[in-house]
This record gives structure tokens, C-alpha cells and sequence, in this order.
């Protein structure tokens, strides 16, 4: 029987990729080659013609080599993404949202800061924690190779996302006054989103990105007292 490995191994050199990981491209194309090959035999074919049409099918080898490097590629730029950015972002959202709901099942709630029509309200013990969590995210993205652009984004992960859901509720206001007919006075809701924005937005996003600068700036210090340039 035909050593399928080492004939896609033949066709395939000169592959760039991590050992293990030209190991595992290898073994896959060949097993897909050799099952072809297999049905072609169960259809009455002689094992030339076979093997003929199984080769055929793996196209132009030099074109196949380069699309397999283009996938690798991008799957490494999207599990690089998924570490970096997405793990810790939602790390950190996660974090904020379950203190949150520790601290109001403790009875501890959001305060007026001070007197006045637009008056911001602060939920002061949620914030002391925040800088600890914009921290930590910062950390994982970090470790995880992420660049400074990508650390900061990671620690204000939460700020973006409940800006995002503030955002949101003008389009749903606006659809639900088009179904039910009924007017409302846009300066109360501005008035309302402005507070809460201050409050829940542009103070929490402050404190978180203060945490991960902080990070940041400990662990770029860590890097480079470790390797110190040569002079």
C-alpha cells in the first residue's frame, strides 16, 4: 500500500510552519488522500487510476502549499486575538458585573456625589475595586503577548461595553415611542443619560484605565530590568 505521508511530505517540503504543525498538516492531507484513493478502489478503479485521481484532486501542490500557510496564518491571528483581546475583556466585564451584584446584595448602594439637577451618582465601593480589575485584565493581555494599544483597550472593556448598551437606548426609545405614539421629552432622557453616562461610563472607565496603565507601566519596567539593552 502507498505511504501516503510520505508522499504529501515529498510534495510539501519546504512548508513554514512549527514542526508539530506541518506534522499535523501532513497527516491530515494524507489522510483525506489516501480515503479518496480507497473510494476510488471501492468503484472498480485499478489502484493507479486511484492513486492518479486522488493526486488530482490535491490540485496544484505549490498552490495547496500556500493556501494551507494563509490559514495557518489567520488561525494564528485569530487565537492571538481571542488571548490578547477577548479573553480579558470579557474577564474584566465579568469581574466588574459580579462585584457589582456581590455589593448590592450586601445592601451597599450607589450615592448622589453632590447636590444639584445633574448631579452624577457614584457607586463608590463598585469603583474602589475597578482599578484592580482594569489591572488584571491589563496582566493577561500582556502575558498573552498583547501590545500596549491592546492592554488599554482590555482594561476599559467594560466602560465600552456598557457605553455601547447606553448607546443603544436611543434607537430603542425612538422605536418604541414609533409603536406606541407617544411623545417624550428628549432633553429629560439626555439629562438622565448624561448623569448615568458621568456615573457609570466616564468615572468606572477612568478608574479602570488608570488600573491597567498602571499594569502596563510595572510590567514594561519588569520586562526591561530583565533584559537590559547592551550597550
Amino acid at each position: 500500500m502507498r505511504d501516503w505521508e510520505a508522499l504529501v511530505k515529498q510534495r510539501l517540503a519546504g512548508l513554514a510552519l512549527e514542526p508539530g504543525e506541518t506534522i499535523e498538516v501532513i497527516a491530515e492531507v494524507a489522510a483525506h488522500l489516501e480515503d479518496t484513493c480507497e473510494e476510488m478502489l471501492r468503484q472498480g478503479m485499478t489502484e493507479e487510476e486511484a492513486v492518479g485521481r486522488a493526486l488530482a484532486q490535491a490540485g496544484d501542490w505549490r498552490v495547496l502549499r500556500h493556501k494551507i500557510l494563509a490559514a495557518k496564518r489567520k488561525e494564528q491571528v485569530m487565537q492571538k486575538r481571542v488571548r490578547q483581546l477577548w479573553i480579558p475583556g470579557f474577564l474584566s466585564l465579568i469581574l466588574c458585573l459580579l462585584f457589582q451584584a456581590a455589593l448590592q446584595r450586601l445592601g451597599l448602594q450607589p450615592r448622589i456625589v453632590w447636590s444639584g439637577s445633574s448631579s452624577p451618582i457614584l457607586y463608590t465601593p463598585w469603583l474602589t475595586a475597578l482599578p484592580f480589575i482594569g489591572a488584571l485584565a491589563a496582566y493577561v493581555s500582556s502575558r498573552a503577548g498583547g501590545s500596549r494599544e491592546t492592554v488599554l483597550f482590555v482594561s476599559v472593556f467594560p466602560a465600552l461595553a456598557l457605553t455601547g448598551a447606553f448607546l443603544l437606548m436611543f434607537p430603542i426609545g425612538l422605536a418604541i415611542q414609533g409603536i406606541t405614539g407617544s411623545q417624550g421629552d428628549f432633553s429629560i432622557v439626555a439629562t438622565v443619560l448624561l448623569k448615568d453616562g458621568i456615573g457609570w461610563i466616564l468615572v468606572p472607565g477612568t478608574v479602570l484605565l488608570l488600573g491597567g496603565l498602571l499594569a502596563h507601566l510595572l510590567l514594561s519596567a519588569r520586562s526591561s530590568s530583565r533584559h537590559p539593552a547592551i550597550s
